[in-house]
This record gives C-alpha cells, sequence and structure tokens, in this order.
C-alpha cells in the first residue's frame, strides 16, 4: 500500500489569504494554490477541502524525498510549531507552483494564438466574398 500525505499551509498574499496544498504520493509532490480572500476559519478551510478537492487542479509532479515522520511526540510538535512560525511555502512547492503557471501560460498564449489566426482567416474570407459579390455587379 502507498503512503501519501498532504499538508496545507495557509499565509497571507498581499491583498488575499491563500493556501498551498501539498500532497506527496509515489515520491512525487503535487501543489495546488487556492485564493481564500477574506481570512478563513479552520471550519471553512476543513468544508472546502471536503467539497472541492477533486476540482483541485494540481501542478505536474516535482520529484521529493519523503522523510519519515518521528515516532517521538514532543519532538513532532517542536517541528509543528517550527512549521507554523515559519513564513512562507517550500522552494519544492514554490518550483511546482511556478511550472504550473508556465504550462497554463503557455496553453493560454496557443489558444489565444489559433482564435486570432481564426479571426484572420475569417476576415479574410469575408473581403475575398465582397471582392466576388462586387465583381459580379451585385
Amino acid at each position: 500500500m502507498d503512503k501519501v500525505s498532504g499538508r496545507l499551509t495557509v499565509f497571507f498574499e498581499e491583498p488575499f489569504w491563500v493556501g498551498v496544498l501539498e500532497c506527496i504520493s509515489d515520491g512525487k509532490l503535487y501543489v495546488c494554490k487556492v485564493t481564500f480572500g477574506a481570512e478563513p476559519k479552520d471550519y471553512e478551510i476543513y468544508d472546502f477541502i471536503l467539497k472541492h478537492y477533486f476540482r483541485l487542479r494540481f501542478s505536474p509532479s516535482v520529484a521529493a524525498d519523503v522523510k519519515e515522520a518521528g515516532r517521538n511526540p514532543k519532538r513532532l510538535q517542536r517541528e509543528v510549531r517550527k512549521q507554523v512560525q515559519k513564513a512562507g511555502i517550500g522552494t519544492k512547492s514554490q518550483q511546482a507552483l511556478k511550472l504550473q503557471q508556465e504550462l497554463l501560460k503557455t496553453e493560454r498564449k496557443t489558444v489565444s494564438r489559433e482564435r486570432r489566426e481564426a479571426e484572420k482567416q475569417r476576415q479574410f474570407e469575408l473581403k475575398q466574398q465582397k471582392r466576388k459579390e462586387k465583381h459580379r455587379g451585385r
């Protein structure tokens, strides 16, 4: 059985509250960024995850080293406290988000280029049709 772990980090990124959901599965890291707006309460975050998890668009996978969690509860509690106090998100997560952003950007560019070419072709055909009608004397 494969072990899957996830972590949600919520922080304030001017002017909105942003959540970064990191999932590690099969040694690969998947990241999704969610903009909340106003500061979300714990129950709102839980409700959002339950309702919208399968609609989230995760970034392409990035190789990540999987660490086994320590069994000492005091050490575990200290690590959690350090993670909560640490501002920002991990570098691997930032790389994954940047990769997702670049992919969406290229996808947007190709779609807009195709749309622009189709519009040019339509205008050209319309102009050719008008020229033919003029030539026929209509």
